[in-house]
């Protein structure tokens, strides 16, 4: 693919789709906080122009719906303008809540693939475990983050490992279910190949089920790490906790700071994308170590 045509399908219609997206919000905020000003200006008692008080609808300090230009400054305030050291940085905030999504993710795919191996070569894991498995995510982790959270408190579990739980919770189910396809995809004639070359169950793994299931492992693990990183910020939203991006979102709902608010979700969805772009270039070295052969793009 040449770069005209790149260019022409690849990057023009992105930057369209966010155009339209930011001035959707534009048209959105304006109507949603022109309200606010006229009463503002009727309680001080000022008059202003209706081009004047359209535009003020975008620079109010505590907006219902605050201007992407807002969310753009108050983005950068907040990262290159603090340190990172400083308890007002989303740099800060944001290690605080990595810290806890990488170490569940950790556990949780620990978990999975273990769960997974056991569901595969046990029928009886197969028929009582999986069943309950699927069910445990019918449970709202709105429900279960307090409850987790005031157990391990009362055991004297405090600090990163519980928010670490709530991620593993969260982020072990698609490992399990896309190792579980992943193990069981190899053909019934490549396992008959392997029986008349006399392999036991540990070479037929090693051999078969393990490559064969490493697309569906870093498939999940994409889902995996995302979701990680949204059971990090809910552990820290019924804990009170003052770091965190949770903790931000946390304070900015207690004192109306929507601006706050808006930022925080933009960095958390930043954070989320460059996991899931590591996990990414990670599955791309991985299956060239194995031997895949890449894509063709067509022209």
């Amino acid at each position: 693919m040449t770069k005209p045509t790149f260019f022409r399908h690849s990057v023009v219609p992105v930057l369209t789709v966010i155009a339209a997206i930011i001035a959707l919000w534009y048209v959105a905020a304006l109507f949603m906080n022109h309200s606010m000003v006229v009463a503002d200006a009727q309680l001080k008692g000022l008059a202003f122009t209706p081009s004047a008080t359209w535009y003020r609808s975008w620079a109010l300090d505590k907006p219902l719906l605050p201007a992407p230009h807002q969310v753009v400054a108050e983005l950068w305030r907040s990262t290159a303008g603090l340190s990172v050291t400083s308890k007002r940085s989303l740099v800060y905030h944001g290690w605080v809540t990595l810290s806890a999504t990488l170490l569940g993710f950790l556990l949780g795919t620990l978990l999975g693939i273990f769960l997974a191996i056991g569901i595969v070569h046990q029928k009886v894991m197969d028929k009582s475990l999986m069943p309950w498995i699927i069910a445990s995510q019918t449970v709202p982790i709105l429900a279960v983050a307090p409850m987790l959270i005031v157990v391990l408190n009362a055991i004297g579990i405090s600090g990163l490992l519980p928010k670490a739980l709530i991620s593993t919770y969260l982020s072990f189910f698609p490992v399990v279910v896309g190792m579980v396809k992943g193990l069981r995809s190899p053909e019934a004639i490549h396992l008959d190949l392997m029986r008349t070359y006399n392999a036991d169950d540990f070479q037929v793994f090693t051999k078969l089920r393990w490559p064969a299931s490493v697309p569906f492992l870093f498939a999940s693990l994409k889902v995996g790490i995302a979701i990680s990183l949204i059971g990090a910020i809910v552990g820290e939203l019924p804990t009170g906790a003052v770091a965190g991006l949770g903790a931000r979102l946390l304070s900015g709902s207690y004192y109306g700071q929507t601006i706050q608010i808006w930022a925080a979700l933009f960095a958390a969805a930043f954070l989320a994308g460059m996991l899931v772009l590591v996990v990414g270039w990670s599955e791309r070295i991985v299956m060239r170590l194995m031997g895949a052969r890449p894509e063709r793009r067509a022209a």
